[in-house]
């Protein structure tokens, strides 16, 4: 074996080592990712579940008591509050919680922050989610999760390859190359390839980890259907746009909404579409 696979090999090993040293998800997690494989979910059995995690509960209750559903302290249960917000609402705002804390207390790179890679994923899962409302979509009941996670592949570097993190970040940073190149050069695999083998890992279904693996080469539309992979791709650069990146400079790069959206065949209602992402963004970045 040369050692240039000898390097490949370790560095992709090493990341997703990373993965064992966290908790497992929670049973509420992998209730509502057994609905995106199309599993019965019961929502008497998923409020009895969210009951026993505290926070989770008094978060679930504190959204839906917020201004955005006209509400001020009149749900008092989990129940009232999964009638009030349905499944798809309850699994996006309880995937993002579950992530975000997921991560919590691991130890990252010099140059990372876990706040603003929260706060960029649940803006592109957010993204993600309204544009799949907009558009014709493979698999678009999945765009939320794979918005979620699709720079999984980054954060897993900047907590298990720290050293070889920083390389890749003043390298790409500097300009004139992308992330892509830049990781490609150091690790001979990219942020998208150690994403998507992770959710592989966790059983997430193979179209998010097809659209994670392609969401920097998304694959164009065909016969006015776009591929999951191009929603994430959209959702990650209009998140960057609207100042919810992981690093500044990448808001700075990023093209402006109409023309993102153009590529998706969205002209109309531009401004709505910003508009309602503020809204539905603002509701869950309070929680992150």
């Amino acid at each position: 074996m040369s050692l240039t696979t000898l390097n490949r090999v370790s560095y992709r090993d090493l990341a997703l080592r990373s993965l064992d040293q966290l908790p497992p998800f929670s049973p509420v997690f992998n209730h509502l990712m057994a609905s995106l494989a199309q599993e019965d979910v019961s929502f008497a059995e998923l409020s009895t579940v969210i009951e026993r995690d505290t926070v989770l509960a008094a978060n679930v209750l504190r959204l839906v008591n917020s201004a955005l559903y006209g509400r001020r302290g009149t749900v008092s249960s989990v129940r009232h509050a999964l009638s009030i917000l349905g499944l798809t609402k309850l699994r996006n705002y309880v995937l993002s919680l579950s992530v975000s804390r997921l991560w919590a207390r691991v130890r990252t790179a010099p140059s990372w922050s876990m706040i603003r890679f929260n706060q960029h994923s649940a803006a592109s899962a957010v993204m993600a989610d309204l544009l799949v409302q907009k558009v014709s979509c493979d698999y678009g009941e999945g765009a939320f999760a794979a918005g979620l996670l699709h720079d999984i592949g980054r954060l897993m570097i900047a907590v298990a390859l720290p050293e070889e993190h920083e390389k890749i970040n003043t390298r790409y940073l500097g300009g004139g190359v992308s992330l892509e190149e830049c990781e490609m050069m150091l690790l001979e695999m990219t942020h998208a390839d150690l994403g998507a083998a992770a959710l592989n890992r966790w059983n997430i279904p193979t179209p998010i980890q097809k659209a994670i693996m392609g969401h920097h080469s998304p694959t164009p539309p065909t016969a006015g259907q776009n591929a999951l992979s191009l929603v994430v791709a959209s959702a990650n650069e209009l998140a960057d746009g609207l100042g919810y990146s992981i690093y500044a400079v990448e808001g700075e790069r990023a093209r402006p909404a109409a023309e993102v959206l153009d590529r998706l065949g969205i002209r109309n209602g531009v401004d709505h579409l910003l508009a309602t992402f503020e809204t539905e963004f603002g509701s869950l970045r309070n929680s992150l």
